[in-house]
Order: C-alpha cells, then structure tokens, then sequence
C-alpha cells in the first residue's frame, strides 16, 4: 500500500487498482446479498450488512490512499449525520478514524523531509521533536514538537508525491461514485467530486496555506471565541505552527455533553460566517477533524489547505436571497435569484423555488434551531427522490461555479451540526454578519 519511499503509492497503475477493486468488491457483496435473501434471510438485515461492510472497505481504501482519495472521505464523512439511525454507529466508528488518522509515514521519511525543507541542520530549530505523529491526514501529518525558543508547535510534514497522487486521483475518483452512493444514499458524489477536482490541487502549496492561516490569525487575534495558532514557518513540504491542546470535535461528537456540543455548533456557525466580513476569506472544509474545542471554551481552528479569498466580503445578494426565503417572499426570493444567475425565470416558477428551498430554510425561523439527524436524513430523503417535484426544481437550478465552494460549506457545516445534535441561533449570527440579511420583508423586496 506504500510506495518505494514510504509514501502513498504515487503511479495512477497503482493508485487505480486499489480504487477500482471497490466498485468489483460492492458488487461482490451485493450478488452475495441476494444469495442471502433467497435463502431466508431478511432484506433489511442484509441491505445493512452490505452497507456496512461497503463503508468499512471504502474508508480503509480511501485512508490508506491519502491524497484526493482520502480527502473525499473526509468530505463524506462531514455528512454522516444523513445516515439511517440504525447504520450510525459501524459508519461513525470509520468517520472518526478517517478524520483524524492515516498510515503514518515513518520517522526516517519525516526526517528526509525536514531536512529537505531546512536543511541538514534542521534539529537546531528545534528543542525536541515527537517521531510519532498525532494526527495523519489526506495530505501530510502532524507532529508535536518544541521550537527553539520553548514554544510548543505542530509541524506539518507533507507527505513525498502528495501531489502526484492528487492528480492520480482525479480521473480514477470518478469510478466511485456508484460506491459512494451505496455507502451513504443521497450523496450526490458526482458533484461532490467536481467541486473537490478543483480544490484538490492547491491544498498542497503550504506557502499558500500559510498566507490564509495568517490571515485568519490576524482577524482573530485575542477573539474570545474563535483561536486561530500563528504560522512559524513555512518552507517546502513543512508547515510548523503554533501547538493548541484541546478536544477534537470528533469526540464532542461522540461523547460530548450538551454545553459542550451547542458551543461548538455556534462557534462553528460563528467563524464560517464571520470570516468573509474579518478574514475577506471563506474557510472551506468544516469537516470534524479540523477544529478542536479548547479548555477555555475557544473554539480552535486548524486547517487552512482549503480557502477561498472573498475580498469584497461575502456575496452583495446572498443576505438579501436568504431573508426572502426566511420571510417566505416567494417573489423576492425568485427575484434575487434569477439576478444572481441561479436560474431561468421561465423554468422555474416562484412557489416551485420557495417550497425547494423551504425546508432548508427553517433554521432561520426561529431565536433557536436544534440540529438533528433526523432533520438531515428527511432532507436527504426528499433530496435524493428523482420523481419528486423538488428534484425536478432543484435540476433546472444552476450553480455558478464561484459558488460551488460556498455551497459545499453550507452543507458541510449543516451535517457537523446535525452530528453534534447541537442549538444554535443561526438567525442571531446571520443578523450580524450577513449584509443584507437582517432586512424586514418589505425591505428584502426591495433590495
């Protein structure tokens, strides 16, 4: 499962063949489930075998494989909160090992690459260096460490061929999608991978990561909910910040208490909606594994390979749209819509667009929205029924390309909030942070 220098395997030949036995190996267990079936067993019990064990082999795979493969995972895995309840606990079980934990590189590899990035006197930047990595993702791994002047930091090796195996991956991901369905029905895969292939490549210039990081540091510095580390130093394949102890959001998922899991969804609601207004920049990876809730109730936030630069803030009709959704202004909501682009006036009628968005638009309705999984598994439900009339809106929709990324946030940020279970007070936030938005319905109108 390695490559040569003890790297995810780099060639596509390779790359290809671990990725194609899944879709010969869901189909395996599927022939094997109707033999089941004929044979007496229920359907239920067996259609959730075959989905678990789908899972199981999917995540190992695309953990093993690191690279894109790994990052799909990681964006699938934001979303678990959308599973049948019976299926929750096999799939969070292999969500959380994925988020957070990979085959790790040996020590003597991560050496090579520090040595490659500072020198062959690297040592002397720091005091002293944990060979064992706390935390092995889709692109590098984590290491704790002491800097020279006693600072406790993270130092983020990239693993060798990162980026040939993303672009291994970008053809191959395409023959998933049928496995992805089965392994999480609703998902619309195809989409979720076009919009991945154009983010994929950039998040392995840790320069450019290291410019969105400080940024973020910048617009946060002494927030009282929000810590963002301070980069350190940036060279090559080696991104080394400041260290943040806390507890991963994974395990606020699992076995949180309640102050602990609706602190952590408004926080999470708070920075995604509050950076384009004080970082001019969208974070756009809200999945578990990169936030940790800290000791003094700071939500801390790690990963910045995923950004998007908005340096005219957030988008001038997006307040505007949501407020006549939230208002029920079937008229305004059509109005902005069609000004933006997102659809053609005489295809997509006025009630047809509110009553797709309706659902979506409930936690805006209210002080307070709780979060559930059922909430999510019935949008996913009516989302993923091809006859019904809103998958007949929802296809005669465009979405720019600008905003595919927005979009994926706001789903992504949706399904860590249903997982958490979390109360959060969507609408309060949205009022403070989204121009446009805290309008009556007269004014959304005529905006």
């Amino acid at each position: 499962m390695t490559s040569e220098d003890g790297g995810p395997p780099r060639s596509r030949l390779a790359r290809t063949a671990r990725l194609a036995a899944l879709p010969a190996a869901y189909a395996g267990r599927t022939a094997l489930g109707i033999g089941k079936r004929l044979g007496g067993r229920p359907a239920e019990a067996v259609a959730a075998q075959v989905q678990q064990r789908t899972a199981e082999q999917l995540f190992a795979v695309l953990g093993q494989l690191k690279g894109g493969a790994m990052k799909v995972g990681q964006a699938m895995s934001a979303m678990e909160a959308a599973l049948p309840e019976q299926l929750v606990g096999p799939y969070r079980e292999a969500l959380v090992r994925l988020q957070e934990a990979a085959p790790a590189m040996p020590a003597a590899l991560v050496h090579q690459q520090l040595a490659a990035a500072f020198g062959p006197d690297w040592r002397r930047l720091f005091r002293d260096l944990d060979d064992r990595p706390v935390a092995a993702a889709s692109v590098g791994q984590v290491h704790r460490a002491t800097w020279s002047d006693g600072t406790p930091v993270a130092v983020k090796v990239q693993y060798p061929g990162a980026g040939e195996a993303l672009v291994a991956d970008l053809g191959v991901l395409q023959t998933l999608t049928p496995v992805m369905q089965a392994a999480m029905p609703g998902l619309d895969a195809r989409q979720l991978l076009a919009e991945l292939r154009a983010r994929l490549v950039e998040e392995v210039d840790y320069v450019r990561e290291a410019e969105a990081q400080t940024a973020f540091a910048d617009a946060y510095r002494d927030d009282p909910d929000i810590a963002v580390p301070d980069v350190l130093a940036v060279e090559g394949r080696v991104l080394v910040t400041r260290w943040v102890e806390g507890t991963p959001l994974s395990r606020v998922i699992a076995d949180g208490d309640r102050d602990d899991r609706d602190r952590a969804g408004r926080l999470l609601v708070r920075l995604l909606a509050s950076a384009p207004v004080r970082a001019r920049r969208l974070h756009g990876d809200p999945h578990p594994g990169n936030f940790r809730l800290l000791p003094d109730g700071r939500l801390a936030v790690l990963d910045f390979g995923a950004t998007e630069a908005l340096p005219h803030g957030w988008p001038a009709r997006l307040g505007p749209l949501l407020a006549a959704g939230r208002d029920g202004d079937a008229a305004g909501l059509h109005r902005i819509a069609a000004s933006a682009g997102l659809l053609r006036p005489d295809q997509v009628g006025e009630g047809a667009l509110l009553a797709l968005l309706d659902p979506y638009l409930q936690p805006l309705r209210g002080p307070t929205f709780r979060f559930t999984r059922a909430w999510v598994q019935e949008q996913t439900r009516l989302a993923s029924d091809p006859f019904s009339s809103a998958a007949r809106t929802q296809r005669r929709l465009t979405i720019p390309p600008r905003h595919l990324l927005l979009q994926r946030v706001a789903a992504g940020l949706a399904g860590v909030l249903c997982s958490l279970d979390a109360t959060v007070a969507v609408d309060g936030e949205l009022r403070r942070w989204l121009p446009g938005y805290d309008a009556s319905r007269d004014a959304g109108t005529r905006s």
